[in-house]
C-alpha cells in the first residue's frame, strides 16, 4: 500500500513543477472514500476528457479499475463529441472543470440525460452564478476540493448540498480530516480564515528528489496546502483562494510572477502588478496593472508582445496604464488594492478586455 505508484507533477507557489510522490493506498483510499460519498452503481459510466498528467484525469482511470466499472475517456475536450456522448454512451458521472462547464450549459439544447448522477466540478472555483446556471437546466452537481499532493478529491459536496450552499465542496471525505490554521498552524475556529490543513491516507508520501519542500509541506502527517478557507458551524469547507497570488483560469494555473517577468522586460514599462479578477466563464481572468509614463504607452502592441512570449491562457484580458503603482508602507506592491483598481475599471470598461 505504501509503494510508489505515480509522480504526478504540479506546479508548486513557485511555479516550478514539483513531482508529486502518489501511493497504491493514496488512490485505493481516495477512491474508496469518492465512492462513500458519491456512490458506486453496477452500471456507472465515467467520461473523462481531463489530460491524464492531471491527477483528476489519471483519478478517473484508477478509480474505474478499482470499481470494476466503465470509463468513456477522450482525448480532450471536444463540445459537440462530448455533448452526444453523455446521450450516446448513457453517461452516468463526469469530471469538469468549471470552463468546460459553462461552455456545455451554453452549447446544450436537449434536456440533459436522466442516466447522468452527477457532473463533478473541480480544479478552479465553482462560482455560485454557475451553480445557478445548472440548477435551471437540472443538472445534477457535485462539487469538489482537491490537490494533487492529496489524490484528487479532498472534498466533495453531493448535488443535494451544492443545491443548498453553492459554492462550497462540502464536508471531508470518509477517512480524512480538514482543519484551517492560523500563520502558527493553530486550528482556528469555525468561520475564521486560514490555510486548509489536510490530514488522511490520501496524503502523498512526498515530492520526489525535493527533501526540503516535503518539509515544507507535509508536517506531523499534515498536509499544509497553501489554499485559504474556512469551516462553517456544519464542518463544510469554504475555499477563498486558491493558492496566495496564484490565478485559476480555465483550471490552469497562471502565476503572477511569469507574466510580470516578461511585462516587465516590454518599452516603456517600469514595473507591473498581475492579478485574478472574476471571470463568470473562466473562474478568473488574468488582469495586469503597468507603470508606465503615458507617451508612446501602445496597449496593443504590448499586449501583442506579451502573446509572442506567454501562453494564450496566461495572456492579460484586461491590461491598464498608471503612474505609479499602489505600494504598502515597506515599499511593496499592494496586491489587494491593485484588484480593486482593476476590478472597477473591467467593470466600468469591460470593452477594454482583450480579445
Amino acid at each position: 500500500m505504501d509503494s510508489p505508484q505515480a509522480i504526478v507533477f504540479t506546479s508548486g507557489t513557485t511555479g516550478r513543477p514539483k513531482g508529486v510522490v502518489l501511493t497504491f493506498g493514496n488512490h485505493f483510499w481516495s477512491a474508496t472514500a469518492s465512492a462513500y460519498r458519491l456512490g458506486v452503481l453496477p452500471h456507472d459510466r465515467w467520461l473523462s476528457c481531463l489530460p491524464l498528467y492531471h491527477v483528476g484525469g489519471l483519478a478517473v482511470v484508477f478509480r474505474s479499475c478499482l470499481y470494476g466499472t466503465a470509463m468513456v475517456l477522450h482525448d480532450r475536450f471536444d463540445l459537440a463529441r462530448f455533448d452526444r456522448a453523455l446521450d450516446t454512451d448513457v453517461i452516468t458521472l463526469t469530471s469538469l472543470v468549471p470552463t468546460m462547464f459553462y461552455r456545455l450549459l451554453e452549447h446544450r439544447r436537449t434536456p440533459w440525460p436522466a442516466a447522468l448522477r452527477a457532473v463533478l466540478l473541480g480544479g478552479a472555483a465553482t462560482s455560485p452564478a454557475l451553480v445557478e446556471a445548472g440548477k435551471a437546466r437540472g443538472v445534477p452537481m457535485a462539487v469538489t476540493y482537491g490537490l494533487t499532493e492529496a489524490a484528487s478529491q479532498v472534498a466533495t459536496a453531493t448535488p443535494e448540498l451544492v443545491l443548498r450552499k453553492p459554492g462550497s465542496p462540502g464536508a471531508p471525505l470518509m477517512f480524512g480530516r480538514v482543519r484551517v490554521g492560523d500563520d502558527a498552524g493553530n486550528s482556528v475556529p469555525p468561520g475564521d480564515i486560514g490555510e486548509v490543513i489536510v490530514r488522511g491516507p490520501v496524503v502523498m508520501a512526498g515530492y520526489f528528489d525535493e527533501p526540503e519542500a516535503t518539509a515544507q509541506t507535509l508536517r506531523d502527517g499534515e498536509l499544509f496546502t497553501g489554499d485559504v478557507g474556512y469551516l462553517d458551524d456544519d464542518g463544510d469547507l469554504w475555499i477563498v483562494q486558491r493558492r496566495r497570488d496564484i490565478i485559476v483560469t480555465g483550471g490552469e494555473n497562471v502565476y503572477p510572477a511569469e507574466v510580470e517577468a516578461v511585462l516587465d522586460t516590454l518599452p516603456g514599462v517600469r514595473r507591473s502588478c498581475v492579478v485574478g479578477l472574476p471571470d463568470a466563464e473562466w473562474g478568473q481572468s488574468v488582469a495586469a496593472l503597468v507603470e508606465a509614463d503615458a507617451s508612446g504607452f501602445d496597449r496593443e502592441t504590448l499586449l501583442r508582445q506579451a502573446r509572442q512570449a506567454l501562453a494564450g491562457y496566461k495572456t492579460p484580458r484586461l491590461l491598464v496604464r498608471t503612474d505609479d503603482l499602489p505600494q504598502t508602507a515597506s515599499g511593496k506592491i499592494e496586491r489587494r488594492r491593485v484588484a480593486e483598481l482593476l476590478a472597477a475599471i473591467q467593470a466600468d470598461a469591460p470593452a477594454e478586455a482583450a480579445p
